[in-house]
């Protein structure tokens, strides 16, 4: 499985892009990638904008692939159009998607995205899942590599894969437990 870190916005309410946001247990970006492999992503690819090259030298040392949404202005859906795109070659039979401004994410949660995935009877090309809390579908996603084609057409502005999403069934997986599941859009 692989895993996809959306860092590339400018983070304006933020005031800074997120993906140089750091806090007490440090660095986000650092964070969202090791959560990505800890929860069973055996690759990790970093989607970067905003400050680019700030955020690509937080991660000397991590074993990641680094891409540049030339496009991060037009929103998230741009970032994840370039990470999509940049997955073509990949074998794996799908990508857990995930932002760079849930600080609070754990493992955990990937792994039971991944585990309700295989335990669906769906081939791994075909599942989509999603992490929910209380309820409400939040992030990380899963995304069969079946669907990667039809979410880099449809998704636009800041909502992502939300469209593509809202007209298909989705497996939610309660994640509440273990995360809140909310971004954090200012300091």
């Amino acid at each position: 499985m692989e895993g996809l870190l959306l860092a590339a916005g400018a983070g304006r309410r933020m005031g800074m892009p997120k993906a140089l946001v750091s806090d007490d247990s440090g660095s986000w970006l650092q964070r969202g990638v090791v959560t990505l492999r800890d929860g069973g992503c055996s690759r990790v690819t970093v989607v970067l904008g905003a400050e680019a090259e700030r955020a690509r030298a937080l991660m000397d040392g991590l074993d990641v692939s680094v891409v540049v949404a030339e496009d991060w202005a037009q929103g998230m859906g741009a970032s994840l159009r370039a990470g999509l795109r940049s997955l073509g070659g990949s074998a794996d039979s799908g990508v857990v998607v995930s932002l760079v401004d849930l600080p609070d994410l754990v493992p955990e949660v990937v792994d039971r995205l991944i585990v309700a995935a295989d335990a669906s009877g769906t081939p791994g090309s075909a599942a989509l899942v999603r992490a929910s809390y209380d309820g409400r579908p939040g992030h990380p996603v899963l995304l069969g590599r079946d669907h990667w084609a039809g979410v880099i057409e449809t998704a636009v502005g800041d909502r992502g894969a939300r469209a593509y999403l809202g007209a298909r069934e989705v497996i939610l997986v309660e994640c509440a437990d273990l995360a809140s599941g909310r971004d954090v859009d200012a300091r």
